[in-house]
């Protein structure tokens, strides 16, 4: 995929995301890697449904490389991309139920169908750092290698996976997944979760998708 494609990946990522209720005005911002050293990142202030593909910035550990000002948290996605160097694509957003998630101590439930087994596998938590910081960023690096989502303790939510597909995959499993264990807390349902042995089994030897390693 050359660089144009890339962006007009990340361009369409952003009207899925805000057409399907994973992301709302001008919170969050996408990224996609372009190679070891450099990434494109949605520009500062943009609406994720709105945006056009001027609206992306490169950038590299160096900073700005070229395009508009980038998100303020670039180095929280540069700072994954240093430490997975099998991830190539970030999204980061505040969809309602797995906000409401991050904002309590419930941890996610990842043994209710096929997807959440494999997408919610490992489930991380970051303390509440200000938006945009190097205390932020810093907290992300230091948990990157040990899940593909992110709950932001009163922020929001991270995902972060081999392609923009896989990505949004992973971000659409957690939001239906804390949508689901919402309702049915609302509604007095017991869900029949799979067992631990079961889940693990799956993930072994099913065959379903690559196993993965965690730190």
């Amino acid at each position: 995929m050359d660089r144009l494609e890339l962006v007009k990946e990340l361009q369409k990522t952003g009207v899925f995301m805000m057409n399907n209720n994973l992301a709302w005005g001008t919170a969050g911002n996408i990224s996609a890697r372009v190679d070891e050293d450099q990434f494109y990142v949605s520009a500062s202030g943009t609406y994720l449904g709105e945006m056009d593909i001027s609206d992306f910035s490169l950038c590299s550990d160096k900073g700005l490389v070229e395009g508009k000002k980038p998100s303020k948290e670039h180095i929280m996605h540069q700072n994954i991309y240093k430490e997975r160097p099998e991830i190539n694509a970030i999204l980061h957003a505040s969809p309602f139920y797995s906000t409401l998630i991050a904002n309590t101590d419930i941890e996610i439930p990842s043994n209710y169908f096929v997807e959440a087994m494999y997408y919610l596998e490992k489930v991380v938590r970051v303390p509440y750092k200000h938006p945009g910081s190097v205390d932020l960023a810093d907290a992300v690096k230091e948990r990157a290698k040990q899940g593909n989502v992110m709950l932001l303790e009163n922020h929001g939510i991270i995902v972060y996976d081999t392609s923009l597909k896989e990505a949004r995959m992973a971000l659409e499993t957690l939001e239906y997944t804390c949508k689901m264990y919402i309702q049915a807390l609302q509604s007095s349902i017991t869900i029949n979760g799979l067992s631990d042995e079961t889940v693990h089994d799956f993930l072994q030897n099913a065959g379903y998708k690559p196993v993965r390693k965690w730190n």
